[in-house]
C-alpha cells in the first residue's frame, strides 16, 4: 500500500495511531503485532543508508515489507544528502506506504556523526538534503525530528518546519524532546502546536504518549493530526486499540487480561521463531515480558523462567503452567 501526497494527508486527517521506528523493536513481528492490535500506521527500524547501498543483509531485511505489512513506510538515515537520496530510491521500490528520513536520533554514535539528530546543528543543510530526497522519489516523504539540539534559544523547529514544507516534504514527525534530553525529562507538546500552526502540511506529535489518554490529549492539545506511540508500545501494544477506542468511541477499555497478556508471549515467541529461528526468537522476545507479564501474580518469578529458557517448547510450557495456577 503506497500514498501519493494527498492521499497521506487525507489518511493522517484521520488521526492515525502510529508505531514510532524503533532499532531492534519494530521489526516486521512487532509490527504485525501491533497492527493486530489496533496500530494503524507503522515504521521500519532505522535503515542505515550506507549498509543499504552496499547490500547489506540487515538493511536488506527491514526494507522487506510482507502482503499484510500494510501501511508501513521506511525510514532512512544517514549523513550525505546524495546517498540518502540513493538509498530513497531503493527504498521506493520495496514499495513503502511512503519514505521517512530520520532527523531525530539522538544516539551519539548516530548524531555525532552527522546523521539523525546530527542534521539539526545545520538546518540549512538538512532542508536541502530533504529537498534532494524529495526530487529522488515519487513517494511522499516525510522527516521525523526533534524540537532542536539543545537549549531553547537553539530551538529552530518553527521556521525549521515552514522550509521543510517549502522543500516539499510531506508531513513532519515532532518528537517533542531536544536531542541533548535523548529519552529524559518531559516532552513538550506546545512545540508541537507551534509547528503545526506554521505549516499546512500534517504535523504527527510523539513524545510522553504513552497511554489512550496520552494520545486523545496530545491530538487536543497541539492540533496535531496524528499522533506516534513509541517506548510504550515495547510493554503494551495494546496502547493501540485503547487509543483508536478512546478517540473514535470515547471509551476506556478494560486492561488486558491475564489470558491476553499470556497469549501474547506466545504469539510473540512463536512469530519471532518462526521468523528467526531458536535461540535467537526466543531471546528477543525477552524485552517484552516485563510490560506484558505485568500485574500478573507471580509475575517476578514467571518472568525469571522464561529468561533462562531458550527454547520455544519451554517457554510455551511455561507460560501454559502460569495459565492453569491463575485459573486454579
Amino acid at each position: 500500500m503506497t500514498f501519493t501526497r494527498e492521499s497521506l494527508h487525507a489518511y493522517l486527517a484521520g488521526r492515525p495511531v502510529i508505531l514510532a521506528p524503533m532499532e531492534d523493536v519494530s521489526d516486521a513481528v512487532f509490527r504485525r503485532l501491533c497492527r493486530e492490535e489496533g496500530a494503524d500506521l507503522c515504521v521500519t527500524e532505522f535503515v542505515n543508508v550506507e549498509g543499504l547501498l552496499r547490500g547489506c543483509r540487515s538493511a536488506a531485511r527491514k526494507l522487506s515489507l510482507g502482503a499484510d505489512d500494510a501501511p508501513t513506510a521506511i525510514q532512512i538515515y544517514g549523513s550525505n544528502p546524495e546517498r540518502l537520496a540513493e538509498a530513497a530510491r531503493v527504498a521506493e521500490a520495496a514499495r513503502p506506504a511512503f519514505v521517512d528520513v530520520n532527523c531525530g536520533c539522538w544516539v551519539p554514535k548516530i548524531a555525532g556523526r552527522g546523521a539523525g539528530a546530527g542534521w539539526l546543528r545545520d538546518p540549512a543543510a538538512m532542508v536541502a538534503m530533504a529537498r534532494m530526497v524529495v526530487e529522488s522519489v515519487s513517494l511522499p516523504v516525510t522527516v521525523k525530528t526533534r524540537i532542536g539540539l539543545g537549549p531553547e534559544s537553539h530551538m529552530p523547529i518553527v521556521d525549521l518546519a515552514r522550509r521543510l514544507e517549502d522543500a516539499g516534504v510531506a508531513a513532519i514527525t515532532l518528537h517533542c524532546r531536544t536531542a541533548a534530553m535523548g529519552h529524559s525529562g518531559a516532552a513538550d507538546w506546545a512545540w508541537a502546536a507551534r509547528a503545526r500552526a506554521a505549516v499546512s502540511i500534517p504535523v504527527v506529535v510523539n513524545g510522553d504518549v504513552k497511554t489512550a489518554d496520552d494520545a486523545a490529549r496530545a491530538l487536543a492539545e497541539t492540533g496535531c493530526e496524528a499522533v506516534m506511540v513509541g517506548r510504550a508500545a515495547i510493554d503494551h501494544p495494546w496502547v493501540f486499540r485503547e487509543a483508536r477506542a478512546l478517540l473514535d468511541h470515547g471509551v476506556r477499555l478494560a486492561p488486558p487480561t491475564a489470558d491476553e497478556r499470556l497469549e501474547l508471549c506466545r504469539r510473540h515467541l512463536r512469530a519471532n521463531v518462526a521468523e528467526r529461528t531458536e535461540p535467537f526468537g526466543v531471546r528477543v522476545t525477552r524485552r517484552h515480558l516485563t510490560g506484558y507479564l505485568k500485574g500478573l501474580p507471580g509475575a517476578a518469578a514467571l518472568r525469571k523462567e522464561l529468561l533462562f529458557c531458550d527454547t520455544l517448547a519451554g517457554c510455551l510450557e511455561i507460560l501454559d503452567r502460569a495459565a492453569a495456577r491463575l485459573a486454579a
